[in-house]
């Protein structure tokens, strides 16, 4: 097809998709209050919408107390008999796949459902609007004169009692439009191979014959694929291989360590970077501004949201509230209830608006990752704020890292361990260690306080890591590609253990 024919096509989607997208900038709350009755209407009768009686429910406020709160260890019964080939459990359109996550946190797999509905209405409608976002932003751009190079997950479809399983990127790409492999990279048969360490050599090999116009996948992966593809081609920068490149769509974990190693291999002032947040169960926000780390939440893709105060997650106070009561700059764990038959459903995720109009979020962390132990309520956006900060001072660069407690014994008082791979490590460790406390105590009034006079944390502790320590780590785990995070703040020191095992081998 003509490019600009494509792109007529695509002027006439993104007209009429942003007068949608106003009716929810301009109405929020009506829009979620709407959303939220029309799932309760289509569920009334499966066997959880009888259970809650859904079809009494008349207000917010009956939602709120009468639907407990679950996380997925609560929902995991119903799920299973889901996968079994049960219908009509928590959801009326039978539930076909599953996206399998094996989360961070918990070695056990977590088994998401994703009805057509979910597919169509949230994932497929996230990807047309991240398209739809960035070509208002940028007229002139050329995404369609080439291809989208796209890295997901690295497992195959599994099928059992009239259902499949497998990653999220998996199920997208099986269900895909077949035209829409044409304006991808690699294929189909590639993106969907099983293990990791063949497929990233068939991806560079099939990449690097292509015209590839755009990146999409989770920066950490995406960086060892890019990395590939310089020493595959002897070149020193991605645009000697991919002139036309001109935006990298990212999401899954922080950008923020992997910005300057980005800039190395793609020194253009003029490419962009254009970050989503999505997860198993959802595409959620959507990067509408060039420049910008801030998202819009998406307001009408069949998810209602509502919101946990992190100062009284997990007490008997803790109060869910709707998307019209929040505040700006305040830390909340996420809520959803879904057009997959998820209800009141912890994704475990936590954010905070930057902005009420229109509603848009940064993403702070992980309910589960970040370290309590000591009172310091450390978070990974502290963790995250204070490395590139110190980074940029001392001329250092991140591959990846992990931090964990140092328990009190006897006398001695605690600590923060980390373990850091660097790229490019600081000449002077023990500056760059003070520079880091320092970082963390001027973000971290907890953290600074518990630091006073070692008065209950002594200095953390740093590890320089060996080269590919933290790859090792991911195969000796089996979860090498695709969506799997390097667990970043636990208040367990299981992961620590492993990788100091790890770092002297």
């Amino acid at each position: 097809m003509p490019i600009p024919i494509v792109n007529s096509i695509a002027s006439w989607f993104l007209k009429k998709r942003f007068h949608q997208i106003e009716l929810f900038l301009k109405y929020p709350n009506e829009v979620q209050n709407e959303l939220l009755f029309n799932l309760l209407k289509i569920a009334k009768n499966t066997e959880i919408g009888k259970t809650y009686n859904f079809s009494s429910i008349k207000s917010y406020q009956e939602f709120n107390e009468r639907i407990p709160i679950v996380n997925y260890e609560e929902f995991q019964p119903l799920i299973e008999r889901s996968r079994r080939g049960e219908h009509n459990i928590f959801w009326p359109s039978p539930i076909k796949w599953f996206a399998k996550s094996s989360g961070t946190t918990n070695a056990k797999s977590k088994f998401i459902p994703v009805s057509y509905e979910s597919l169509e209405d949230c994932h497929y409608a996230a990807s047309k609007d991240l398209l739809c976002m960035y070509l208002n932003n940028n007229e002139d751009a050329q995404l369609f004169t080439g291809k989208s190079l796209r890295l997901g997950g690295s497992k195959e479809l599994y099928k059992e009692n009239g259902t499949a399983f497998g990653d999220l990127s998996a199920i997208l790409i099986d269900n895909m439009p077949f035209w829409a492999e044409f304006s991808s990279t690699p294929s189909n048969r590639v993106s969907l191979m099983s293990d990791w360490e063949t497929k990233m050599q068939a991806v560079v090999e099939e990449t690097i014959q292509e015209n590839v116009t755009s990146l999409a996948g989770v920066p950490s992966w995406m960086l060892v694929l890019l990395n590939n593809v310089l020493d595959k081609t002897g070149k020193d920068s991605i645009f000697d291989i991919w002139p036309n490149l001109e935006v990298y769509f990212h999401g899954g974990v922080s950008f923020n360590p992997y910005v300057d190693q980005y800039k190395a291999i793609l020194p253009s002032n003029k490419f962009r970077y254009y970050e989503i947040y999505n997860a198993s169960e959802g595409f959620f926000a959507i990067q509408d501004q060039n420049n910008s780390s801030d998202l819009l939440l998406m307001l009408d893709y069949g998810i209602f949201y509502e919101f946990l105060p992190m100062d009284s997650y997990g007490t008997p106070q803790q109060m869910a509230i709707p998307l019209s009561d929040v505040k700006l700059n305040t830390n909340y764990a996420v809520l959803i209830s879904t057009n997959a038959g998820l209800w009141r459903y912890k994704i475990g995720d936590t954010i905070r608006f930057v902005s009420l109009n229109p509603h848009r979020i940064k993403v702070t962390g992980r309910t589960k990752h970040h370290i309590n132990t000591f009172g310091e309520e450390l978070i990974i956006e502290n963790a995250e704020k204070a490395l590139k900060n110190v980074c940029k001072r001392t001329s250092a660069e991140i591959v990846d890292y992990t931090a964990a407690p140092i328990f009190m014994e006897g006398k001695e008082k605690g600590a923060h361990e980390w373990m850091i791979e660097f790229k490019t490590p600081p000449e002077n460790m023990p500056y760059f260690e003070e520079l880091f406390d320092n970082a963390l105590k001027s973000l971290n009034s907890d953290y600074e306080a518990k630091r006073f006079n070692n008065m209950t944390l002594n200095k953390p502790t740093i590890h320089s890591a060996r080269a590919n320590l933290f790859y090792d780590w991911f195969k000796e785990n089996d979860k090498l590609g695709g969506q799997h995070k390097v667990p970043r703040l636990s208040n367990s020191r299981v992961y620590m253990e492993q990788l100091l095992r790890l770092n002297h081998l």
